[in-house]
């Protein structure tokens, strides 16, 4: 089993590989690394230790003092930057060889697809769709950043500027928060924002209803906390400021 160098589309494999599961659950005996292994031919150790030659690349990472491999290739950095510089493409292009490689037809991963000329488009926004929900969760190590909720049925990914608004980082997970349903909407129709520092700061809309029991447990408790920071992936200022002055409603 063993192989030489590693082909582009083998390294885009192991990127989307490297999305989709938390930091920590980078080893040998996960059944995600050993079904990728499976899939190009090459053995557990060697996808799991390319992915942690991603992680060497992580800016999230860094900042946190935590290291992945100490080496790496000019190759891995290319596809990181391939990635980051147009996530839609790649995450799509990501998909369709994992479907691939695994005896899959894409379009399979859609359920109830119209028909006609928009079948194509609809497997791409919801293969893409998918794809940046399972990284944003993974970054988010499948709990509520704000609530700290882990039942995954319950999450969302969140788009921090919304879908329709920045074609460029639909998929790119730095635009996401991993909320629980019920903050998703909030922050879905601005009655919660997230600041650029990552604090939680809720409407002043909701002020009359303070009294309420229920909102103060859902909502209320959870202001000017700070959520808790993804593994990678950290939620880019930018995006989070978008949202303060766009999506927030601060009176």
């Amino acid at each position: 089993m063993a192989k030489d160098n590693w082909t582009r589309d083998e390294l885009i494999l192991a990127f989307n590989l490297y999305c989709k599961i938390p930091f920590g659950k980078i080893h040998i005996r996960n059944p995600q690394i050993i079904s990728l292994a499976k899939a190009i031919r090459r053995t557990p150790s060697a996808v799991s230790w390319k992915l942690a030659n991603f992680a060497r690349l992580d800016p999230t990472l860094q900042s946190r003092r935590i290291q992945g491999a100490s080496h790496g290739s000019k190759a891995e950095e290319d596809i990181w930057d391939e990635f980051n510089g147009n996530w839609e493409a790649l995450a799509f292009e990501s998909e369709r060889l994992l479907a691939k490689a695994t005896g899959r037809d894409i379009s399979q991963l859609v359920e109830s697809l119209p028909e006609g000329r928009s079948a194509e488009r609809t497997v791409f926004v919801r293969v893409n769709q998918s794809f940046f929900r399972s990284a944003v969760l993974a970054a988010y190590d499948l709990k509520c950043c704000i609530t700290g909720l882990a039942v995954p049925e319950l999450l969302t990914a969140s788009h921090i500027i919304p879908w329709a608004v920045d074609e460029k980082n639909r998929t790119n997970p730095r635009n996401g928060l991993c909320l629980n349903a019920t903050h998703d909407r909030a922050f879905d129709c601005g009655l919660l924002t997230v600041t650029p520092d990552y604090h939680v700061r809720l409407s002043p809309i909701l002020k009359p209803r303070s009294k309420d029991p229920a909102l103060a447990a859902f909502l209320l408790r959870y202001e000017k906390r700070k959520i808790a920071l993804p593994e990678r992936f950290r939620p880019e200022p930018a995006f989070l400021e978008y949202h303060n002055r766009k999506v927030f409603r601060a009176s």
